[in-house]
């Protein structure tokens, strides 16, 4: 099933204007970034600020926030956000409250094509790595926050169709001519699912992979199609990487996804696994009861408490950033 139908009631209406240590609250805007080949993008913005928030509701779920609220500190730190497929800007709000109350700049973009109004392009997955780096671009050198960014302090984050991004935007070089072999013996997969169902276009199988040196540290939680990376097709990537597994990943089972990753990722890293977490569990938890097919992306497993789990897992994803791109440190990360 498309995940286009599970977020259709995950929409937001909303119009808002918008050093790390000083940051107390988390402000929030949405911003359209320009392109000269569609309509602007759609990007959520989480910024240090002072200013006192107020809880705001979300699709199915919320965060706490100063809409539209001055921003606290100068030369912050930039995250990045890609979320899944057939997600939006918004399906890891927790996180980048989190972030934003820690001092960082968080952007996260809807992908175009690739999200829950739009699935023209959801196998066109060489966009997704160009989307965020001129996603980069827009919010270092066009922005409105421009001024209030550190062009050197740059990290990303992406959860499923967003952590393959990730690292293919740091320098990860995925052949998607392994998808078909892959399929063929793992047709359930949701990934091959999706593929079966909407071809992956012709252009992307031969289009340029666009890797982005300013990324200096990467979060990837429950990566998509991580064997398409192959034996060496991570070697590339030099930034420091945390990267996340549900033990128990319905969507991506097996070792052929996160795991392939941990694997064969050259450099020391920094590996997590979720006991009894499900893949949506990385997902903001859910404040409101879900509507229609979004019961799916709201539902852990009999146990499992999801908001628990956010705050450590906002707790580590911030400790990791903070470390990484804030106060680096000698000590070598996990192996």
């Amino acid at each position: 099933m498309s995940l286009r139908a599970l977020f259709a009631a995950a929409s937001l209406a909303v119009a808002a204007f918008a050093s790390p240590a000083l940051a107390d609250n988390a402000g929030f805007m949405v911003l359209r970034q320009p392109r000269a080949e569609g309509p602007p993008v759609e990007v959520g913005i989480w910024y240090p600020t002072k200013t006192t928030p107020a809880f705001m509701p979300l699709g199915s779920w919320g965060h706490t926030v100063a809409a539209g609220a001055p921003v606290a500190g100068e030369a912050l730190p930039l995250i990045v956000m890609s979320h899944g497929n057939g997600g939006f800007f918004g399906g890891h709000a927790d996180t980048a409250q989190a972030l934003a109350e820690a001092g960082f700049v968080v952007a996260a973009l809807t992908h175009p094509g690739d999200n829950y109004k739009d699935q023209s392009r959801a196998t066109a997955m060489a966009d997704r790595p160009a989307a965020l780096s001129a996603l980069i671009g827009w919010m270092l050198e066009a922005s409105p926050l421009k001024a209030k960014l550190d062009p050197a302090k740059v990290g990303a984050f992406g959860f499923s169709s967003g952590g393959f991004t990730v690292l293919a935007a740091a320098g990860g070089k995925p052949d998607l001519g392994l998808v078909p072999a892959h399929c063929q013996a793992h047709p359930n997969d949701y990934a091959c699912k999706l593929s079966a169902g909407r071809p992956i276009p012709a252009d992307v199988l031969t289009a340029p992979w666009v890797h982005d040196p300013r990324i200096k540290a990467v979060v990837s939680a429950a990566p998509a199609l991580g064997f398409a990376f192959g034996k060496d097709g991570l070697k590339g990537i030099t930034a420091p990487v945390q990267l996340w597994k549900a033990a128990d990943d319905e969507i991506l089972p097996g070792d052929a996804y996160a795991e392939f990753v941990h694997r064969n990722l050259k450099r020391k890293h920094d590996y997590r696994v979720v006991k009894g977490a499900r893949h949506f569990d990385f997902l903001t938890p859910c404040e409101t009861a879900p509507v229609g097919g979004t019961q799916m992306l709201c539902a852990s497993a009999p146990g499992f408490d999801r908001k628990a789990f956010h705050q450590t897992f906002n707790t580590e994803v911030v400790r990791f950033f903070s470390h990484q791109l804030v106060a680096p440190a000698k000590a070598a990360p996990k192996g």
